[in-house]
Parts: C-alpha cells; sequence; structure tokens
C-alpha cells in the first residue's frame, strides 16, 4: 500500500462519504470500506488514479457508465448508488458486499466441482444478460470482479470501468483493458468487445472454476492474450479428470475464436447452463464466501477499531504512513503486507492491502477470536481435507489395483500356457478339406452362410474368427460359406411388419418404407407387398421397400339375385366385403336357398371392410305329383313343409292324383295348401 493509499484513509469525499479502510487495489483504482454520513450505511468507494480525473474525456464517460450501471436493477449486479470527482479523486459510490472475491474463494478451495461452478455461473450469466439486454458490455469478466456474499449471493463488479478508460487519453503501463487471461480472441486483435466477448470470458471463468487454472499461461499479459488468438480453449476434461463432458462442451461453446460461433449473449449461455444442471441433476448449492478474504480483514479492522478515522482535510499526519491503535495497552508499530491469502500470480491486477498496525501482545488473540467467530457462522465443506482424504483413498485403491493386476497377469500367464492356440489360414481349401484343418489344430467347426455378391455359391468365405486369432483349444470355429446374392423372401399377406424388416435384414437388405397400397388380403397397417417382389435376387445391402396394406379398396356390390350362398360369397370375399349374415324372404322367382338381394342392395359402393346382409329365398318349388299314388304324393309335400288337402270319391291312399293345385314348378311360400284331385 502506498502512502497515497493511506493519505485518503479517514478523509470525506464529496462532503459525504468517509473512507475508512482499504479492501483491494487494482491497476486503475483502490477499493475502499466506506460510510455514507448523509443515509448512515456502510459503502463500497472506487477511487480511480488521479491521473483518470485530470482528464475530462475519461470524466465524461465515467459519468455516462456509471449512469447507465446505475438503470440497471438485478441481484447478481452490485448496485451503484453515486460516483463524483472530489479534487484529484474520480470516485464511485458501490453496495458494500459482505464477503470476498471468487479468486480468494479459488485459493483457499481450490478447483469446484460442476454443481459449485455451476452456482457461480448461474446468477452470474443471468445478471449479464440483463445488461446485455440493455445494451451494456462489462468487458472484464474475472474472478476478481465476482463477488460473494457471507449469505451466498454472486454478484457482479466494476460495470463499465474499463470502458471509460479506454476512452480516456490517459496512458499508464498499469492500465490494461480487460485482464489478459480473460480477453477474447476480438478484443486482443481489434479492441472490439460485444455481449460474446463476456460469453467468451465467462467460459474462461469456468473452466478456471472447474481446473483451478487458466487455460493460457506465459511470460507476459501480451504473450497470454496472443496465445488464444491461434488456440481454442481446451476441455476443462482433459485438465482435470472427472469433469462431466456436458460441461467440457458448454466451455467450447462459450469460447469459440469465432464469436459467431458462441452463444449470442449471456441470456442464451444461461438457458444453456441450466439443461445441463436438470441433465446432470445437479443439487442445489449455496456458494461460501471465503474466509480469509481483504473484506473480512477490513471488516475486522473497523469492528476492533483497528482505524481510527480522522477530520476531513490535510493534517500533519498526512506525510507519514497512518497509525492505527489497538485499545490493549503496550502498542507496537507492525507494517502488514498483502495478506497469504490473497496474493495474486501473475498475470493479475488486483492486489488486496491491509493497513499498517499498531497492536498490543494480546491483539492477534483478539483477531484471531474474531476470525473463529465469523467463520463460526459459515460452515461449509472442508475441500483442502477432503482431497487429502481423496489422494489418500486414491493411493490404496492404486496400489489394489496394481495388487490385483500382478496377481490376474501371473495367474494369467500359468493358466495360458498351452491352452490357446490360433485359428489356421483356410483360404483356397473346400469345406471338408477346411474342417479337417481345424480339427488338427485342436478345433471343432460349424458351417455358417454368408451372402456374398461375388463368390460362387458353398465356396469358403474364411473363418470367425479370423485366421491368426488366438482361441482355446476345443473351441468351436465358424467356417464361412457363401450363399450367393441374397434374395427377396416369400410373403404372406398380412404378416407382421417387424417380423418381415427382421427376415429382410437376415439377408442383408435394407428394409425402407414404401408407402400403402389396397390389399384385400392384408389387413390395414400389415405388410401388403414388397418391392422388389418375393425371390428377386439382389447385391449385398439392396433396399427393398415394404408396402403397408390400407385395407380393400372401395367397391361396388355385384348383382347377387339367383345365386347361390356360397357363389356371393366368394364373390364379395373377392372385393373385400364381408358377409355379415343371411336373411330368409319369400320370392316366387328364386328357388329356395338362393340368393335373393342384398343389404345394401346391388349397384352400390361400400368401403373396404364393409359388411353385406344376404336375402335368400325360402319359395318352395312344387314337384309334379300327377300319376303318382295319393300316399306317395301326401308324404313327399309334407317333407316340403306344405298343407295336403285331398279330393276323391274313396278315401284311399291307392287313389291316383289327376291334377294338383298350384301346379307343378310352381314356387309357394313354406306351409302353403296344395290341393290334390286323384281317382276313384
Amino acid at each position: 500500500m502506498g502512502p497515497g493509499d493511506q493519505r485518503l484513509i479517514g478523509t470525506l469525499l464529496d462532503r459525504r462519504y468517509r473512507v475508512d479502510s482499504p479492501i483491494a487495489r487494482g491497476g486503475m483504482s483502490m477499493v475502499y470500506r466506506g460510510m455514507d454520513l448523509r443515509l448512515d450505511r456502510p459503502v463500497a468507494i472506487k477511487v480511480m488514479d488521479p491521473k483518470f480525473a485530470q482528464d475530462p474525456q475519461f470524466v465524461a464517460r465515467f459519468e455516462f457508465e456509471a449512469r447507465a450501471v446505475a438503470r440497471l436493477s438485478h441481484p447478481g449486479l452490485v448496485a451503484v448508488y453515486d460516483q463524483g470527482v472530489d479534487g484529484e479523486h474520480a470516485f464511485l459510490v458501490m453496495e458494500l458486499v459482505a464477503g470476498g472475491t471468487l479468486r480468494e474463494l479459488l485459493r483457499e478451495r481450490g478447483p469446484m466441482p460442476p454443481h459449485a461452478a455451476a452456482a457461480v455461473t448461474g446468477p452470474v450469466l443471468d445478471a449479464l444478460a440483463v445488461a446485455h439486454r440493455a445494451g451494456l458490455v462489462h468487458r472484464d469478466i474475472k474472478p476478481e470482479n465476482i463477488l460473494i456474499s457471507d449469505s451466498g449471493e454472486v454478484k457482479i463488479a466494476d460495470f463499465g470501468l474499463v470502458r471509460a478508460v479506454a476512452g480516456s487519453n490517459a496512458t499508464s503501463t498499469s492500465v490494461i483493458l480487460g485482464t489478459a487471461a480473460y480477453l477474447s480472441p476480438e478484443q486482443v486483435t481489434s479492441g472490439n468487445a460485444d455481449a460474446r466477448s463476456d460469453v467468451y470470458a465467462t467460459g474462461v471463468l469456468l473452466f478456471e472454476m472447474l481446473t483451478g487454472r487458466t487455460p493460457f499461461t506465459g511470460d507476459t499479459s501480451l504473450s497470454i492474450a496472443y496465445q488464444r488468438i491461434n488456440a481454442d480453449v481446451p476441455s476443462p476434461g482433459s485438465v482435470i479428470p472427472g469433469v462431466p463432458e456436458e460441461f467440457d462442451q458448454l466451455v467450447l461453446d462459450a469460447t469459440a475464436r469465432n464469436p459467431d460461433e458462441r452463444f449470442a449473449n449471456a441470456g442464451d449461455m444461461a438457458a444453456a447452463l441450466r439443461s445441463v444442471g436438470h441433465l446432470l441433476q445437479l443439487p442445489a448449492y449455496r456458494v461460501p464466501a471465503p474466509r480469509q478474504s481483504a473484506q473480512h480483514l477490513s471488516a475486522a479492522m473497523q469492528v476492533a477499531g483497528a482505524v481510527e478515522p480522522r477530520p476531513a482535510g490535510p493534517t500533519a499526519a498526512d506525510a507519514a504512513p497512518t497509525v492505527v491503535t489497538a485499545a490493549p495497552p503496550a502498542p507496537a508499530t507492525v507494517a502488514l503486507g498483502p495478506h497469504p491469502a490473497v496474493e495474486h500470480v501473475a498475470p493479475q491486477h488486483t492486489k488486496v492491502v491491509t493497513d499498517v498496525t499498531r497492536r498490543s501482545d494480546e491483539a492477534p488473540v483478539e483477531a484471531t477470536r474474531v476470525q473463529r467467530r465469523e467463520a463460526a457462522q459459515y460452515e461449509y465443506p472442508d475441500f483442502a481435507a477432503q482431497r487429502q482424504r481423496s489422494r489418500r483413498s486414491m493411493l490404496v485403491w492404486l496400489t489394489v489395483i496394481l495388487l490385483l493386476a500382478l496377481a490376474v497377469g501371473i495367474g494369467g500367464w500359468w493358466m495360458g500356457s498351452g491352452r490357446y492356440t490360433a485359428v489356421p489360414a483356410v483360404n483356397g481349401m473346400d469345406r471338408a478339406t477346411a474342417a479337417s484343418t481345424l480339427a488338427a489344430a485342436g478345433l471343432d467347426s460349424e458351417v455358417r452362410g454368408e451372402y456374398s455378391n461375388t463368390a460362387p455359391v458353398d465356396a469358403l468365405l474364411g473363418t470367425d474368427p479370423t485366421a491368426g486369432s488366438r482361441v482355446a483349444r476345443n473351441g468351436t470355429v465358424a467356417l464361412l460359406v457363401s450363399q450367393g446374392r441374397p434374395a427377396v423372401p416369400a410373403l404372406t399377406a398380412g404378416e407382421d411388419r417387424a417380423r418381415v424388416e427382421q427376415e429382410l435384414k437376415d439377408r442383408t437388405f435394407v428394409p425402407v418404407d414404401g408407402g400403402e397400397a389396397f390389399s384385400t388380403k392384408a389387413p390395414v397397417g400389415a405388410v401388403a407387398a414388397l418391392d422388389p417382389g418375393p425371390g428377386t435376387v439382389l447385391d449385398v445391402g439392396s433396399q427393398v421397400r415394404i408396402v403397408r396394406s390400407k385395407g380393400s379398396p372401395p367397391a361396388q356390390i355385384p348383382n347377387l339375385r339367383g345365386k347361390s350362398v356360397d357363389e356371393a360369397r366368394a364373390a364379395l370375399d373377392g372385393i373385400g366385403v364381408v358377409v355379415s349374415g343371411t336373411e330368409e324372404v319369400f320370392d316366387a322367382g328364386v328357388d329356395a336357398g338362393d340368393v335373393v338381394g342384398t343389404d345394401p342392395a346391388g349397384g352400390t359402393t361400400v368401403g373396404a371392410g364393409s359388411t353385406v346382409k344376404l336375402t335368400v329365398s325360402n319359395a318352395v318349388k312344387l314337384p309334379s305329383m300327377l300319376g303318382r299314388t295319393v300316399g306317395s304324393a301326401r308324404e313327399e309335400l309334407t317333407g316340403l313343409g306344405l298343407e295336403v288337402q285331398v279330393r276323391q270319391a274313396v278315401v284311399t291312399d291307392r287313389s291316383l292324383v289327376l291334377t294338383q293345385t298350384p301346379g307343378a314348378g310352381e314356387r309357394v311360400r313354406p306351409g302353403s295348401k296344395v290341393t290334390l284331385v286323384a281317382l276313384p
């Protein structure tokens, strides 16, 4: 911490905001814990480097960006309360997030499991989506700008500051317009950035959370930035095992070098992340705040009274480092450098600072008590201990696996000696010779047919397993014999489609849909025909179309009058019409048992599968009784179901019939009366 940082401690900005203690320092600004004296609330104050406050172009852009960001409202965005310029200091007043940064959390706990990384990335993308819909781009997404509160909220800070600095006339070697490790290729080559640039940086951020490191490293920021122009971001799973493939693909889609191949904005990437979470059934997770964060250290100083505010305006103390006092006696002045828990590794550009502190002998005990009290409120899994246990378990399992592998290897070597033999080559042999060759090698054989476009029928094609393969002695080897070119199998109309398809596949054919056709033999949906037809010889792998039945075609009912019932049924079956039943009626023009008509009537057009009722004549055709005895005539007519009346001079069955009414050949209703006249 430089003297300029200390000089602001205890001063008032814009006669309203008191600067209390430093939190973190970046290349462009310093962040302090402060107090809004007007509203009596703690705030975070970002004070820009003094050189920027002297640049009117920067001040104008700074005010414009601050207003734009202040209009955004989302729980994932650090709220902007105010902005202003006080003398040589341009400052931004923001919501004070009690917690720490994602960078500090990664240093404490290392790589995150997928559900934890998703719990951080989701709120970041949702917040960026709100900004993207408003036409704003962050341009500097990195772990230092992702804040995690003690209650588990994830927030984005520093919206618009990179753009404001980019628009200024000030130059400085400490100013980097976006952090090299997270810049998109287009930011490196042209300096242009849009919503897809934020998507790229978020993809790199997700990669770092899953693996614990950034995808590109180098000696300088420039070398790191230019690597991404010619190299793709690797998948996290190639760096650390166990990363689901869905997360690998999500990172690759977000970090495509061509902006057109990335997600169009953060909203699209958020939707993809939610789909991955639903697919993997990731559990809900509350992100823990880092315990040893700069914000917590700064808050501990405030609670313990470690920072002593001073009146506004310059004093003699401005020329020397600020000295803070603790309540216990016997003070000793100790200068503190950056805290080990928040030190940065190149090429990061944000550093954490503490104040020069005077402590008593009991001060460390008090600070430890405060830290323990805070830590007790947030009980989270000890990832370091878990990793240590995981390493020990892995070593145990590796030892067990190596021992098992050694045992299996020794057992395999011991049991395999003389137990296996190689399949001999039988090319060019006939079937009998090949079988004898296999038997001589201690192998059984079986014949298996295979279709071939070139080999003649019964030619030996080879073996399965192939020649040279090692098989157990007394094992079985199949002799592959050519069956020639396959032929389309015979088809029984109405067969199940699945069975027909399987039979075609067994003959190497590729079944394809051949549409529908009318069929009087196959029910609707069943196989009606094959194209080419059964018996056609084709090449191996040819396509055969399966034609499905859509039932019988529409048919016109024929005139069946005078036909026998069997003849009528056959005629109707031929056009796909089903006889549902018969009904007897009297018709003097049709013999008994023959068809009088149909219902529906002949000539009517009906659909496939319709039913028709037949009307059948029950008329009785009278035989000739002339010259026959009364007894014989009565017996036959009674057998026909007719009533007989005889007129004769002498009642005797031996009388001969002279006349009959109705006459012979006439058709009468069943039960009708027939009158016979006989002599004597």
